[in-house]
């Protein structure tokens, strides 16, 4: 279902996949390929930021009443390591749920399951127009 809804967006075009739904988390995966590498050949560091906030996002929005929603309000990523090629697996699991912010972390990691980046991103929660 997550992997249709996101069809013709962003995350669909740098090849997002979603695994797995839990009760306190959410994982994707990303190919590294032309779409998601920089000149030098590694994944391009807004890449991982895209699949960062993707993640927390979608997590975010199930975690809020009928009525409201989030957009992101802030994120700050630190790379750890590299990657060339492969899939890289992003987690994300919240550090606080509140009623006018979320903060979630999103690690990804690597194949080999090493950390490639650490992310922290800051949900606002908005009540619907509708």
């Amino acid at each position: 279902v997550l992997n249709e809804r996101n069809k013709n967006t962003m995350s669909d075009h740098l090849g997002i996949e979603f695994l797995e739904l839990g009760e306190d988390f959410l994982t994707a995966k990303m190919p590294i390929d032309a779409r998601t590498r920089q000149p030098l050949g590694i994944m391009h560091g807004g890449a991982s930021c895209v699949l960062a906030e993707t993640v927390g996002s979608i997590a975010a929005n199930f975690c809020v009443e009928e009525g409201f929603y989030c957009v992101g309000l802030d994120i700050n990523t630190n790379h750890i390591r590299s990657v060339r090629d492969g899939f890289v697996f992003a987690k994300t699991t919240p550090y606080h749920l509140g009623k006018s912010t979320q903060v979630w972390s999103i690690e990804i990691r690597d194949e080999s399951e090493r950390l490639v980046s650490i992310n922290r991103l800051t949900m606002a929660v908005l009540k619907s127009r509708d």
